[in-house]
């Protein structure tokens, strides 16, 4: 193996020390940064482990732990979890304090406030088990790791406050092992440290974190990690001494729900999804299940919510779609509308209407519009060149010709856009262009077409603009992509189209168009609440009392940001305006994009075949959200963050919680006598309430979630450092504080029980049944309050997750890697016969199923004839076919087949 290294490089110290500690046999590579990486997939900084194989690792920590396990060290459920909490809690955080200290010049304990509480979870954790390491009483990859990510801002552990004692103990220890000593010595002392800040200086600096670093400005969601005060900590346990009387109490909206006189109106839209396919992963994240996370957490707040969508069925890919199929563009929209409805259902995702937009309502609506466009002078006629098939006796939209690419020659481009190179293409440009319908050679002739007056518009659309970025929430990409269309001064956009799927042009000489579905689909949101309510304008057209919330992936920006409230705006007819547009970056499949010709990726149909439950899915996507950058979905992730951040920390304190109740208490809460150290608890929850509110409040999904999960480690650490299983064996005293601690514990799991309702509903609603959380205490308030008093009693309380195996991941890789768009036998057919030697996919729960029942039946079949003393031929004959099918199963499941052979004749 060959292990390539940048002096100075941000990872190179962690790789090299594990190489040390290991005494894996690497070859280390030292390289400039100029040279040319092992990846292209890595730049020059990142280290890369070119494996014998030829394969090549470039995630530092993924790095550290194959070194670790070629040197005969297992990984195990502790190491990982270290591994995942250095890889998103520490390393951000140590990167603004690095920054600010090599290039600002700071100190890095004061550069980042948010150190110091992660080092404090360090404290805790090691002197809350009583090792020496974090891990166990070895040294391991998640001490390597975690060394590595602090000592360049550390390096001596003088600087560690000495109520740290046990963290100054374990890093003075790490430092001076002759692994670590070597790494510090070849990566950082003294050139390379001059080579990391030549590094840092040319980076941009490091996002969220290094704002709280270098910033002169506090921020509010800063709260949970300063020092608390005692007012703070008084007021939180005032709070829980006033229990349940303290929430505000549930408020169910009539049924529709329509805008009421003095209480907050939310609508939600999310970007309606085409109707000619099954929406991804990515799609999902980027506007359905981003949009129903806030719809829930608005209505636990008792906000009054209407939360729209639909299938956004005209247009030219709808006709593509229904000629592919051989389907009217009527039978293709009813087809697909039921699958993005299921898909959605299976998804938990809470519509208050799911619709469409091929509806009476929708024509009538975007006709209106346009009539007052019309009538306003807001629109305007010109000539454009255009292909027409003389065959068909139609013009082309663009998806129906097909040519050569006038860029790069590629011979199967389409009329808008080239799949090879990518550029954009007018249809006119194609060479030797062909009719998609008839393979006839379209000509080039003028037709009419309708263009809305942007630039007429304009005047309007900008301080429209500038009143909705100071008074909403608009996303940085949503407001940049903005900008950039205005910038330059706005064009005449065409709004016709020469279709004959879509909403029709009530214009004379137009009436062989449709309008572009650019212009109609956001005019659907208005025309799918039209469906739900005729009382529809009391959102529609009602600024003054709804605030419009709008979810949807960066492409989709300028449609909504310029386009449709330009429309709106000319219109003028008090129209309510998007007052917070929300925007996703994309989300990539592994080291690709997803794909359903070539069978890559997960796409919403599938997600339910793998076995792993609906909330699963929502918490990673929704952990993973793409909020300031692209992301990638990664399998290999998403079980790290089952198993770490689900099963082992937010699962773990929610069952303990609970199992401790009906253990030690006869599932009945105890009585709780509260201590100081009880309630700086109190205070910290409140505190991580509080920015749990501040961050969903301005739509920071993601970031919110943290906040759940900080909560759980909090309790964790708070049972650890007490162990109530051991105090309820002692006296009185021991007793008492055993009850305390588990009476707060399981108030703080029926508090998570409420929060992570927005991200995992059904878990959600599995906790409160197993706690018996009162109706009227599942609502959301800022305060932490005791809502499960002494005396309540608990339900029957198990598991909420399950662990995620490697075998059963690297089978889903496998098949989502390519080729599961093949289609597969229905659940009803005979699986082959043994003999045949069939090649099992992995993975496909359907015939796990069917195997499984084969093996049921064939083994009882074995059973009934050694029951009868049948022919040993006979049996010998049944017990072979028996084998055979467990084989196949095996397969099925992605493990590896034993050579199974009939009892009493084992190989010795």
């Amino acid at each position: 193996m060959r292990l390539q290294v940048a002096a100075g490089g941000p990872a190179a110290l962690k790789v090299v020390a594990a190489a040390e500690f290991a005494a894996a046999p690497v070859r280390l590579c030292w390289t400039p940064p100029a040279e040319q990486p092992l990846s292209p997939l890595c730049s020059p900084w990142v280290p890369a482990l070119q494996l014998d194989s030829g394969a090549v690792l470039f995630s530092p920590n993924a790095i550290c732990q194959y070194l670790f396990l070629a040197g005969g060290q297992e990984p195990t459920d502790l190491t990982n979890q270290w591994l995942e909490w250095e890889a998103t809690e520490l390393q951000p955080v140590v990167a603004a304090a690095l920054y600010a200290q090599l290039v600002h010049g700071k100190k890095g304990l004061e550069a980042a406030g948010q150190l110091g509480k992660l080092l404090a979870y360090i404290e805790q954790s090691l002197s809350g088990r009583g090792t020496a390491y974090l891990a166990g009483d070895t040294q391991s990859v998640a001490d390597v790791v975690v060394w590595g990510a602090l000592f360049p801002v550390l390096q001596d552990e003088a600087s560690l406050s000495n109520e740290l004692q046990a963290l100054r103990t374990w890093f003075h220890t790490m430092t001076l092992s002759e692994a670590c000593r070597k790494a510090a010595d070849s990566v950082l002392m003294p050139k390379g440290l001059l080579e990391f800040k030549s590094y840092l200086q040319k980076q941009p600096p490091p996002c969220l974190a290094m704002e709280r670093a270098t910033s002169n400005e506090p921020e509010e969601e800063e709260a949970s990690e300063r020092a608390l005060t005692e007012e703070e900590i008084t007021a939180a346990a005032d709070a829980w001494a006033r229990g349940a009387a303290a929430l505000p109490k549930p408020w169910q909206p009539q049924k529709p729900v329509l805008p009421v006189e003095g209480m907050r109106n939310v609508l939600i839209t999310s970007a309606l999804p085409y109707v000619n396919n099954v929406p991804h992963l990515g799609n999902i994240i980027g506007c359905v299940l981003s949009a129903d996370t806030f719809a829930r957490y608005c209505r636990l707040r008792n906000w009054n919510t209407l939360y729209v969508c639909g299938t956004d069925e005209y247009g030219t890919a709808t006709e593509t779609k229904a000629v592919e199929e051989g389907l009217t563009p009527r039978e293709i929209c009813d087809k697909y509308n039921a699958i993005h409805a299921d898909i959605y259902r299976w998804f938990h995702i809470s519509f208050d209407y799911f619709g469409r937009t091929t509806t009476p309502h929708q024509t009538t609506i975007a006709q209106d519009i346009f009539q007052r466009l019309l009538a306003r002078g807001f629109l305007l006629q010109d000539t454009v060149e255009q292909l027409q098939c003389e065959g068909c006796q139609r013009f082309l939209a663009d998806r129906f010709v097909e040519g050569i690419c006038p860029f790069c020659s590629y011979e199967e481009a389409r009329g808008d856009q080239c799949d090879k190179c990518g550029k954009l293409i007018n249809a006119v440009e194609l060479k030797r262009p062909q009719c998609k319908l008839c393979r006839g050679v379209p000509v080039v002739k003028p037709t009419q077409h309708l263009f809305l007056d942007l630039p007429k518009l304009e005047e309007q659309l900008e301080p429209w603009l500038e009143h909705s970025w100071s008074t909403g929430d608009w996303t940085a990409n949503a407001r940049y992509i903005t900008r950039s269309w205005i910038r330059d001064g706005l064009k005449p956009r065409c709004i016709t189209r020469d279709l004959k799927w879509g909403t029709p042009v009530p214009l004379d000489g137009f009436r062989d168009k449709v309008f572009y579905v650019w212009f109609d689909a956001p005019i659907g949101y208005l025309s799918i609440t039209a469906n739900y309510t005729d009382q529809w304008e009391r959102w529609w057209k009602n600024p003054q009392q709804v605030e419009l919330y709008n979810f949807m992936a960066k492409d989709n920006v300028p449609f909504h940001s310029v386009i449709f409230p330009c429309s709106l705006l000319g219109a003028d007819d008090n129209y309510t305006l998007v007052n917070h547009l929300i925007a996703t970056e994309y989300l990539n499949y592994e080291d690709g994009k997803f794909s359903k010709s070539r069978g890559v990726g997960v796409f919403g149909d599938m997600a339910k075949d793998t076995g792993i439950p609906a909330d699963i899915w929502r918490f990673y996507l929704l952990y993973l959200r793409p909020e300031g950058q692209d992301s990638a979905f990664s399998w290999s992730d998403l079980m790290l963050k089952n198993n770490s951040e689900l099963l082992n920390n937010l699962g773990n304190f929610i069952n303990r919680a609970g199992m401790f109740v009906c253990k030690f208490f006869g599932g009945v809460v105890p009585d709780m006598i509260l201590t100081a150290d009880d309630k700086r608890l109190l205070a910290r929850v409140t505190l991580e309430l509080r920015q749990y509110h501040q961050l969903l409040e301005k739509v920071r999904i993601r970031d919110a979630l943290r906040c759940i999960l900080s909560i759980s480690r909090h309790g964790n650490q708070y049972i650890q450092v007490n162990e109530p299983w051991k105090r309820i064996k002692g006296n009185e005293e021991d007793r008492q504080r055993a009850g305390t601690v588990t009476g707060v514990a399981v108030n703080m799991a029926s508090l998570l029980a409420v929060m992570v309702q927005p991200y995992m509903p059904s878990v959600s609603l599995a906790i409160q049944g197993q706690l018996c959380i009162p109706p009227e205490c599942f609502v959301l308030s800022h305060i932490f309050t005791c809502t499960l008093p002494p005396g309540h009693r608990v339900g029957t309380v198990s598991p909420l997750f399950q662990k995620l195996e490697n075998d059963q991941i690297e089978a889903l890789r496998k098949r989502f890697g390519g080729g599961q768009a093949k289609p597969t036998p229905p659940a009803s057919a005979p699986v082959p016969a043994p003999a045949s030697g069939p090649v099992v996919a992995p993975g496909d729960p359907q015939l796990i199923q069917e195997l499984t029942e084969q093996v049921a039946k064939q083994g009882n079949q074995v059973r009934q004839l050694k029951a009868n003393k049948a022919e040993k031929a006979e049996i010998d004959a049944e017990v072979a076919k028996l084998l055979e099918l467990k084989k196949q199963l095996a397969l099925a499941e992605g493990k590896s087949p034993e050579v199974l052979v009939p009892k009493g004749k084992r190989k010795k």
